[in-house]
């Protein structure tokens, strides 16, 4: 399976299966109609009128070449992929938090409350939490926490203390605790920076781009812009971890469909590490985007690799979070057909102690996994999860960015189609030109190595 695709007058065609990226010229983009068999007869009929002869049977065995070193055509012959072993959690999203102090128009979780009671995490429900992680880790010494909300922050006596138990848990049975955490940063303070950089590997902090965008959707509880308190607060977090091991997290909607200007704006500010998402809603809410906006979005996008590229030769680059491939096709075949591991191998646990496959499944019970105050599992859902992949799905199955976006976000596919199995097309959708921007980018620079 091949996908051949333009970006900004650069042609490309990405081998599917092998991952390999060629760019390519105006006759081989022709030629790959007539692939893989290359009828000669057939091949100069359509084409001896637009090209010499000699240049397309020279191209034709270039691209032969290709089909032999397994780089162009190659066929799956892998079969479905599946995790081999018993099952493990290795990473959990843990809710510190069902609460907020911002009212976010778009906010999935419903201004924190996830649709429930607002209340925290306390701190006996937090370590049964880890203690949980830990059994059901098995083989995995390296564990992955993120403290998540709502706003984490508005809990974070608790999380220190479950940090400094979590350090206890890590001598007791071996593991490594590679703790996160995701805030809208309201509260960050030097205090709580420097604690952040000591214990956290890694922190997202939420901000949308422009201000006059930000603040028309991230307002306080008094309906006040948050943009001029929360920037600089980011910024000075972003400095002081060196512009490393963190991200500015924004949501696009149908409001600014021109949401490269807000990357860019970011990347003016001084952030560089940055990802910008579209915000994922039903067309009923005024924010959403539909089918309609694609144009829109895929030219922003279009413009946004272009900057991409200029301010990266100039000397000016960050790294965007979409345009961030791997060409080398990163993990195991099973790994990169199921994705991000929810409710296989990562789990997200509420206030309460109830356990979902991710923190988007939060309140649909349909999906409740489980709680670890009493210690129960169902392992059946978790076996349901793993067995779910891009070959076990319809759609997926014939689509050229599968082994990108491993079938795309459970979570969605569920709230949108009413199973795990069918997945979000709008999501699709935007997440193919972001892979053609991505992978139009890393196959540049490595040809101008």
């Amino acid at each position: 399976m091949i996908h051949k695709f333009e970006v900004n007058g650069i042609k490309l065609v990405l081998d599917v299966n092998s991952g390999a990226v060629h760019v390519i010229d105006d006759l081989v983009w022709d030629l790959l109609d007539h692939g893989p068999d290359f009828d000669t007869d057939n091949v100069y009929k359509a084409l001896r009128g637009k090209y010499p002869v000699s240049d397309i049977q020279e191209a034709m065995d270039e691209l032969n070449v290709l089909i032999q070193e397994n780089m162009l055509y190659t066929e799956w012959d892998g079969g479905i992929p599946a995790m081999a072993g018993e099952p493990v959690i290795k990473a959990m999203c843990l809710h510190a938090a069902h609460d907020c102090n911002l009212r976010c128009s778009y906010c999935f979780a419903s201004t924190g409350d996830f649709k429930g009671e607002r209340e925290l995490l306390d701190f006996e429900t937090g370590k049964k939490a880890l203690e949980f992680l830990v059994r059901h880790s098995g083989h995995r010494r390296n564990l992955e926490v993120d403290f998540f909300g709502g706003e984490p922050l508005m809990n974070f006596d608790t999380v220190k203390q479950l940090v400094a138990y979590g350090r206890a848990l890590e001598k007791k049975h071996n593991k490594k605790f590679k703790f996160t955490i995701t805030t809208n940063g309201l509260l960050l303070d030097d205090d709580t920076i420097d604690y952040i950089n000591r214990e956290f590997v890694n922190v997202v902090i939420s901000i949308d781009g422009r201000p006059e965008v930000h603040d028309s959707m991230r307002k306080t509880c008094t309906g006040r812009g948050s943009y001029d308190i929360i920037a600089p607060k980011a910024l000075r977090l972003a400095d002081s971890r060196d512009q490393n091991n963190y991200y500015v997290r924004g949501t696009f909607t149908r409001f600014n469909k021109d949401f490269d200007k807000d990357v860019l704006h970011l990347a003016d500010q001084g952030f560089k590490q940055i990802s910008v998402e579209p915000v994922v809603a039903p067309e009923s809410e005024d924010y959403a985007l539909t089918k309609a906006d694609l144009k829109d979005i895929f030219a922003a996008y279009g413009r946004l690799a272009e900057a991409y590229i200029k301010r990266r030769k100039e000397g000016r680059g960050f790294n965007f979070f979409h345009f961030m491939v791997d060409l080398n096709q990163g993990p195991c075949a099973a790994k990169r057909s199921t994705g991000c591991g929810a409710g296989n191998e990562y789990i997200a646990v509420t206030p309460r102690g109830d356990i979902y496959p991710c923190h988007q499944f939060v309140g649909d019970e349909e999906y409740r996994m489980g709680s670890v105050v009493d210690g129960s599992f169902d392992r059946e859902k978790q076996l349901r999860f793993r067995g779910t992949n891009v070959f076990t799905k319809e759609k997926c199955a014939s689509c050229w960015a599968k082994f990108y976006c491993s079938g795309g976000c459970a979570a969605n596919a569920f709230h949108f189609n009413g199973s795990i199995d069918k997945p979000y097309d709008l999501g699709c959708e935007m997440e193919k030109k972001r892979l053609e921007c991505a992978l139009a980018i890393k196959a540049l620079e490595t040809f101008e190595e």
